[in-house]
């Protein structure tokens, strides 16, 4: 070889590896679906004749030389559009990237009244055990009945199909699987909504969730289908940046269901789904036949039931959802998974951090990639064992994830906190039979459930700094000395208070609270000081506080059953027994457990004019001051009942 050919083949052999450095360098393309999927729009007929409009989006290969793929299915009320086969929104479909690149057949479904499909909408449709004629319709027959037209139709598919939603197409997820068809071999409810009136979106403990449902309704309102409208929700115009004196102005509940058309009057003065739902203030059979979970039978998929710990609209369905599932179903593949995060923020957020409290890690993606795809991958194509654990639960105040084999954990031992003499907390109950703390509470001027102004439901309010309310003398405040050892709570939290009342009706709301010490530092979520100022805003101080773990009310009327309200007699002394939503939070060393009771929590909830009248339509007089009484000694000892773990006993998943 000459000495001219060696130096060519070098110079070739260096271009070469810079050019694949270079490649190695270059940003990836980015993936766009349109490349590799096919829009179908189809009208699949129900038994009953109704035209279900249905969007398929399939790989291009699908059914060509033998390729076929799983199907992945969402049923939603908010619209599978854009609509026209030209108009993409596959990413809509598909739970991350990694779906897509996969390979699945994405199908969407607008649900029976909504949008551009037939029939009549209804809240959390009723399931219907017996169907004895082609009228006889609900989620299941619904979502059977697609399946099976889309087994028969859509081509290159491999004969099973996953169910996945978030929020409301959770429900239709889980919904759908009872008396499954064979073809559905997994679902994925994801927030989904289990009881309506107890404690999910609508009721808690018999007082209505205002702010929350208010604010869904102004924009969630009947259709005339097929329609493709609203394209979206229009927006609201309260008059006012501050819910607090928004309705407090308004009054009571007839007048604030009055206020839906907004100050322009572009919307009709009432929405018949929020008066529906101020109208059923007890559980009545409207909501007696809309409950989920006793109807989660037949179910011949696995399950996979994902919620936030900080969900607001909806932390307890996902738990009732998969007892439901664990207790009526044996033997079916059934798992729950409950992470850092607020309603549906494992596919909207990052899971890194809420309000002033940080989570220490990418959370969400961790979930998609760890979790979910294996999931579907398992069930739906054959892949390896996802070894999912019965129980995936994030352990907030450590930041670590738990694997557990039961939810709650097997190991857990109910431990309980007693309310004590000068605002203490304590094991051990009082032994003086007179003992009892008074408060005054006005619903004209209700206790604020968060710092701020605001309109809406505030996601961070669930971790929000209490402080403010513990200064009010409508709220009582007990709390423990500084732990001396990691207190860690996994599951509902028992409530037992012995009260008493100068009024007919009232509400009790209690908080358990985690208090950081004060040496904690500053707020570890600062807003930014890049730009000059003449006096620079205070630092935030996290010492002392006040992070708000759970909280709940429970409508004293209520007290012997949702469906039997009961007027109170005045100085009589009552026992009232509930739960707060259950929890996975570690009590760090050097903090403080507090307990708060109070009368009120607006405008989160609506205002108890604390008479024992039809709250609705509650005149300006029957809004009336009462001494509420708090015992706390001897046989009428109020406590709350934390179920206590070690955590040294569960399982860590695999590292992230």
């Amino acid at each position: 070889m000459t000495r001219l050919h060696a130096s060519l083949l070098l110079l070739t052999s260096l271009a070469c590896g810079f050019a694949r450095a270079a490649d190695d360098d270059a940003p990836a393309a980015k993936y766009e679906p349109r490349e590799h999927y096919t829009k179908y729009e189809y009208r699949v007929a129900a038994r009953d004749g109704k035209k279900l409009f249905t969007v398929v989006y399939a790989p291009k290969d699908a059914g060509q030389g033998g390729k076929t793929y799983p199907m992945l299915m969402t049923r939603t009320p908010y619209s599978c559009g854009p609509y026209g086969v030209d108009n993409f929104a596959v990413r809509r479909l598909a739970p991350s990237e990694a779906f897509l690149k996969a390979g699945y057949i994405f199908v969407c479904q607008d649900v029976r009244g909504r949008f551009m499909s037939e029939g009549t909408w209804r809240t959390m449709t009723p399931h219907l055990d017996v169907k004895r004629t082609p009228q006889d319709v609900d989620e299941s027959s619904d979502t059977h009945d697609t399946v099976q037209w889309l087994l028969d139709h859509v081509a290159g598919n491999n004969g099973k199909l996953g169910l996945w939603g978030i929020s409301y197409p959770g429900f239709y997820a889980i919904a759908s699987v009872i008396d499954s068809h064979p073809a559905i071999k997994a679902a994925s409810p994801q927030a989904p909504i289990g009881d309506y009136y107890q404690r999910d979106d609508g009721y808690h403990g018999g007082a209505l969730m205002l702010a929350h449902n208010y604010g869904f309704y102004t924009g969630y309102r009947p259709q005339q289908t097929p329609t493709v409208e609203p394209r979206k929700w229009h927006s609201f115009d309260y008059r006012d940046r501050d819910a607090y004196n928004y309705f407090l102005k308004l009054g009571n509940l007839d007048a604030i269901a009055a206020s839906l058309a907004g100050p322009d009057g572009s919307q009709p003065a009432h929405n018949p789904y929020f008066d529906e739902l101020v109208q059923h203030d007890s559980f009545d059979d409207y909501w007696r036949s809309r409950r989920l979970p006793e109807h989660l039978k037949n179910i011949r998929a696995a399950v996979l039931t994902v919620g936030g710990w900080y969900d607001a609209e909806d932390l307890a369905g996902p738990l009732s959802i998969y007892r439901a599932v664990e207790k009526q179903n044996p033997g079916v593949p059934n798992r729950l998974v409950m992470g850092p995060w607020v309603h549906g923020g494992w596919m909207r957020g990052i899971g890194q951090q809420l309000g002033a409290i940080g989570f220490d890690g990418k959370h969400s993606e961790w979930f998609q990639k760890q979790l979910l795809l294996p999931f579907f991958e398992q069930h739906l194509r054959g892949a390896a064992d996802a070894k999912i654990a019965e129980a995936t639960v994030f352990e907030t105040g450590t930041n670590v994830w738990r694997r557990y084999d039961a939810w709650p954990p097997r190991q857990a031992k109910v431990q309980s906190f007693y309310l004590q003499a000068g605002g203490k907390l304590g094991s051990s109950a009082p032994t003086a039979a007179d003992a009892a703390d008074r408060y005054v509470s006005d619903p004209n001027r209700p206790v604020p459930f968060i710092a701020y102004t605001a309109l809406g439901m505030p996601k961070d309010y669930m971790v929000g700094d209490q402080r403010f309310a513990a200064t009010r003398p409508d709220v009582l405040v007990y709390e423990t000395e500084p732990l001396e050892d990691d207190l860690t709570v996994a599951g509902p939290v028992g409530v037992e208070l012995f009260v008493a009342s100068t009024g007919t009706d009232a509400d009790f709301v209690v908080k358990l609270i985690d208090v950081w010490p004060q040496d904690a530092g500053p707020e570890p979520a600062q807003p930014p000081r890049d730009k000059p100022v003449d006096v620079e805003p205070p630092t935030p101080a996290f010492g002392g506080y006040q992070q708000l773990v759970r909280g709940d009310p429970l409508r004293a009327r209520f007290r012997h059953g949702f469906d039997k309200p009961e007027a109170l007699v005045p100085g009589q002394v009552e026992k009232l027994q509930f739960e707060l939503p259950d929890l996975n939070h570690s009590f760090r060393r050097g903090h403080r457990l507090m307990i708060q009771v109070q009368s009120s929590w607006f405008p989160l909830i609506d205002r108890n004019p604390q008479r024992f009248v039809r709250i609705r339509s509650a005149r300006p007089e029957d809004f009336q001051v009462a001494t509420q009484t708090v015992y706390r000694g001897g046989a009428q000892a109020s406590r709350v009942q934390l179920m206590v773990v070690d955590p040294a006993r569960a399982e860590l998943p695999p590292a992230k």
